[in-house]
């Protein structure tokens, strides 16, 4: 009889776990895509939609006044203060339309994914004695649950410059290249571009405004996929007013990274 290998059956026992971060899902034919230029709800179809006069401060529509290409845009603006948020209760403005690949028939897209979308921003943005003022442009997260854990973010600080925040890690803000000297200009049309890689030993994540690169950081404990992701109105709860337009969003697979 062959005496007991514990060190053999330890490995057997983690080998599904070992296996779910070097091997990663697979794609299965050609490279998944979702493109709107927000001219009808019906684009969000079984996604959730942040519901009209959020917390009676903010709200948002498919709106004709202001579009980059189309009929439409969508719009959505701050007109009341919430109450400050604490460690239970995250009070922020909300008024967007989600992207859930998990609730699709193929599931999550498979990451590397790049994204585009233009912008159109008209906020007053403040540093203040506690929480300073922010605006998020997009949130990502590989988790499929309403709770979005492990989220990445491209944001705007006061200071004007776009930044990945919620980098390596959940919580934290360190960044392998993070502009200084480029701002994003108010009330006029943007172009944003993201690469997202969430490969969970060597994911980054890299922001170009106007085809000029404003963040680049690492990102780490995320899983490879991309389930869900929203575009359009998140801000602190200090902040009174504020708008801003989306248009022409592509979120689609890639194999690398775009070259300027």
């Amino acid at each position: 009889m062959k005496p007991f290998k514990p060190l053999f059956y330890l490995l057997i026992f983690m080998m599904p776990l070992s296996s779910c971060l070097l091997f990663p899902p697979q794609r299965t034919g050609a490279l998944r895509s979702f493109t709107t230029s927000f001219e009808s709800e019906a684009d969000f179809s079984g996604f959730y939609i942040v519901p009209q006069n959020y917390m009676n401060s903010s709200n948002h529509e498919l709106t004709n006044s202001l579009v980059h290409s189309g009929t439409y845009s969508h719009h959505a603006w701050i007109y009341a203060a919430n109450p400050p948020s604490d460690v239970f209760t995250n009070n922020n403005h909300r008024g967007y339309p989600t992207v859930q690949f998990n609730k699709t028939a193929q599931g999550p897209l498979i990451t590397p994914c790049l994204i585009t979308l233009w912008v159109y921003l008209t906020m007053n943005l403040q540093p203040r004695s506690g929480e300073d003022d922010w605006f998020s442009f997009a949130t990502f997260t590989d988790d499929s649950s309403d709770s979005w854990n492990r989220t990445v973010l491209v944001n705007l600080n006061y200071q004007g410059h776009v930044h990945l925040m919620h980098v390596p890690f959940q919580g934290q803000q360190t960044h392998l290249f993070q502009t200084s000297s480029i701002t994003f200009p108010m009330n006029q049309w943007v172009k944003l571009t993201i690469y997202l890689d969430l490969n969970p030993d060597r994911g980054y994540a890299k922001v170009w405004q106007d085809g000029q690169l404003v963040s680049h950081a690492e990102v780490r404990g995320a899983y490879w996929q991309l389930a869900q992701a929203h575009f359009g109105l998140y801000a602190p709860p200090q902040m009174t007013s504020g708008e801003v337009y989306n248009d022409d969003l592509v979120i689609v697979e890639v194999d690398n990274e775009p070259v300027f």
